[in-house]
């Protein structure tokens, strides 16, 4: 096509120059001085510069063992150091940096393997009986299997080789390329948990991780003066693309690592380091404010506390503004497209509940929803408030649109450069988005759709209840009866309780009341916060048989 002008120079340049690297790049040497990874465990901090240094150490050493181009590196990391120079160092090759989830059993280790063929495997020591399973398990075999982050001096496994020794000897100057960058070049692959045994694989691009980055920048705003301190997970999406290494190496702000969530350390760190910006899952809030409660410390320099994996309501929003910052967002999104609605502090406690409006550069709808096909993109309900339909998301700057090797769920997943999430809600007037429920979680009672997390909502406000999770067991005369799980506050609470709460709450129709309650200790979550409803749905079953469901 011809154009006004000559755009053969642009188009170089942005295609095979705009990349997440050279933006990392551009702060070793701005920052080289300045804190890009603060340790406190082991009380150590990398500048620009030692992370650069030691992510080459680190592309030399994986170069010598055969990778190059478009093969991956996988990882089971903790949030270390490690996982740090590894989110930078393969880019340096041309590799893909494959970060699974540590929390994994030797078996899905070994699926993710077999799936993904990684040359080099690195993980954490504290997981290392889990690691050498895996590697016996898998098919597939790493060409070199490195332990790292090995704080508490666990012995190396047979064959592994520690990652100091990995890196022993290996220079510290850049690679040079035997390749020419490309914006469209697979540079992460991104697991997202799902209902088999195997995550779907997510392919990340580079332009994905600059313009993801970029979303983050300008929606908190992040710059090279804060201090990030995720207590999430940094193997996921939410991890490390909100707060994690993607944003805060691309502009130059400087990460805390934090290997397990302790709402305590959290918020001694927020004051001892300067904390600036605060991510967790929503779950998390409740326990940081219970913690402030009792020995209270200084989060003034705290400019956001961040969340994304499912909403939050009003009266828990209210304290949590109270308690530990005015300055709280929450995101709604995806592993696929990162973030995508977003609560801003001003939309706040007046949306609670909601997920809010569209992120700046992205849309999300709520369509029709059909048990066969898909809606069309412009097949939208009425914003009315109440009308439910299947959520869609256009998020082109964020996501592949793609799986990797798995046609059949890119099938089912996307249409017409949309995503249909499978998370069933509505939208007002003003375009902000409701969750009720999942199209594969919703009950149907008596002819009647249920959506667990309206009765999950209603149950958060029964004083004893810590927290719920409902689902649905087969019944011969409704067809499916629900059925609640719930976690007390204390040992008071009982099933006589929740039963007259629920007749009594506003909130709920008859039908909609649990037919059947179970006392728990745990209600199950996902890596990036969400309610496991499968989990309970593959034993509600057994639950009901062996009479550990009590009726109402």
């Amino acid at each position: 096509m011809a154009r006004t002008y000559r755009d053969e120079m642009f188009i170089d340049t942005f295609e095979h120059e705009y990349t997440w690297l050279n933006g990392f790049l551009r702060n070793v040497r701005r920052y080289g001085k300045k804190a890009a990874v603060i340790d406190p465990l082991t009380g150590r901090t990398w500048t620009y510069c030692q992370l650069n240094q030691e992510a080459n150490r680190l592309a030399h050493a994986l170069r010598q063992d055969g990778v190059g181009k478009n093969d991956v590196v996988m990882t089971a990391l903790l949030n270390c150091p490690e996982f740090a120079v590894s989110y930078v160092g393969p880019r340096k090759i041309g590799a893909i940096l494959n970060p699974a989830n540590f929390k994994l059993s030797p078996w899905e280790l070994a699926l993710l393997m077999d799936h993904n063929q990684p040359k080099v495997f690195l993980y954490s020591a504290e997981i290392a009986e889990a690691a050498v399973k895996a590697v016996e398990l898998a098919r597939h075999k790493p060409l070199r299997v490195v332990m790292a982050d090995n704080v508490a001096g666990i012995p190396l496994p047979e064959g592994h080789v520690s990652y100091e020794d990995y890196l022993a000897g290996q220079p510290d100057t850049d690679p040079e390329m035997d390749f020419r960058p490309h914006i469209y070049d697979e540079v992460l692959r991104l697991c997202t948990s799902g209902t088999t045994a195997l995550p779907k694989n997510v392919p990340v691009n580079d332009i994905n991780e600059v313009l993801s980055a970029h979303d983050i920048i300008m929606h908190y705003p992040l710059n090279a003066y804060d201090v990030c301190l995720n207590m999430t997970p940094w193997f996921h999406r939410g991890g490390c693309h909100v707060g994690g290494p993607c944003p805060s190496f691309y502009v130059g702000a400087t990460v805390l690592t934090m290997r397990i969530f302790t709402p305590k350390q959290s918020l001694q760190w927020v004051e001892q380091y300067g904390v600036t910006f605060l991510m967790g899952a929503p779950s998390s809030l409740e326990m940081l404010a219970r913690v402030q409660e009792r020995t209270p410390v200084d989060l003034s320099r705290l400019k956001g506390l961040v969340t994304m994996g499912a909403p939050f309501e009003r009266e828990a929003c209210i304290r949590y503004l109270k308690l530990l910052t005015p300055n709280i967002f929450n995101g709604y999104g995806t592993t696929e497209t990162l973030w995508n609605n977003f609560l801003r502090p001003y939309d706040l406690p007046e949306h609670a509940g909601s997920t809010g409006r569209s992120c700046i550069d992205d849309e999300v709808r709520v369509v029709r929803a059909y048990e066969d096909h898909k809606a069309e993109p412009e097949e939208l309900v009425p914003q009315d408030g109440e009308t439910v339909g299947e959520i869609v998301i256009w998020s082109p700057a964020k996501s592949t649109y793609s799986y990797y090797n798995n046609p059949e769920m890119e099938e089912q997943k996307f249409y017409k450069g949309w995503m249909y999430t499978g998370d069933l809600g509505t939208w007002d007037e003003d375009c902000f988005v409701t969750v009720r429920g999942r199209k594969d979680d919703m009950i149907i009672s008596s002819g009647e759709n249920i959506y667990p997390a309206q009765i999950e909502e209603a149950l958060s406000e029964c004083p004893g209840v810590a927290d719920s999770l409902v689902t649905a067991v087969p019944d011969p005369v409704r067809g499916q009866a629900v059925v609640a799980y719930v976690k007390p506050k204390d040992d008071e609470l009982t099933v006589r309780d929740l039963v007259a709460f629920c007749n009594e709450t506003p909130k709920l129709s008859a039908y909609k009341r649990p037919r059947y309650y179970c006392l728990v200790e745990q209600i199950p979550y996902t890596a990036t916060g969400k309610k496991m409803h499968y989990a309970m749905k593959q034993r509600v079953e057994d639950d009901l048989k062996e009479g550990r469901l009590k009726r109402s």
